[in-house]
């Protein structure tokens, strides 16, 4: 008995380390295609108060852009650490926008308990599909990109994103 455990164990170690290898290649952010970024521009979305926001309006901006949801628990940890960042980049030409990935109910409920100092819109579904098409192919949240000035994706991240990664990313990209 011992030595079919001896014989079997490497397989096991074996087959697990495949499949996290391939949840990790199926899950991880790709990049997105030059078009779905620009096309990013074109874009608008309500916000809290009903009123439609135009992404373009933060074009030649550093844009910290999370999609996240109030029912997400890591979105929802992630935020202080946005909060704290937007105060400290916003002189300097970094803003931090907020699509959500639910209901505009379920936003104001959330934003009635938790103060955020960042644009927050709501997207509902077509913001699922549009992180799905900058990068996001397994369309878990939370999924955070960072464009530079210029628009082009300096970050992406899927999960909750380190305050510390996403300060060397700020750092980097002249903020």
């Amino acid at each position: 008995m011992q030595k079919k455990l001896l014989y079997g164990l490497p397989l096991v170690l074996a087959a697990l380390a495949a499949g996290i290898w391939m949840a990790q290649a199926h899950y991880a952010p790709k990049m997105p295609a030059a078009s779905a970024v620009s096309g990013l521009w074109q874009l608008g979305f309500p916000d809290a108060q009903g009123h439609r926001q135009p992404l373009s309006q933060w074009r030649g901006q550093v844009v910290v852009l999370n999609f996240w949801a109030s029912w997400c628990a890591p979105c929802r940890e992630e935020i202080p650490d946005f909060v704290a960042l937007r105060s400290q980049y916003r002189s300097k030409g970094v803003e931090f926008v907020g699509i959500a990935i639910d209901n505009s109910a379920n936003v104001a409920q959330f934003l009635q308990h938790v103060s955020v100092n960042y644009p927050i819109l709501i997207g509902e579904g077509a913001a699922h599909n549009l992180a799905r098409q900058l990068g996001n192919p397994s369309g878990a949240l939370p999924y955070t990109i960072v464009l530079d000035r210029d628009g082009h994706v300096a970050l992406s991240h899927l999960g909750r994103l380190p305050r510390a990664t996403l300060e060397q990313a700020l750092g980097k990209i002249g903020s």
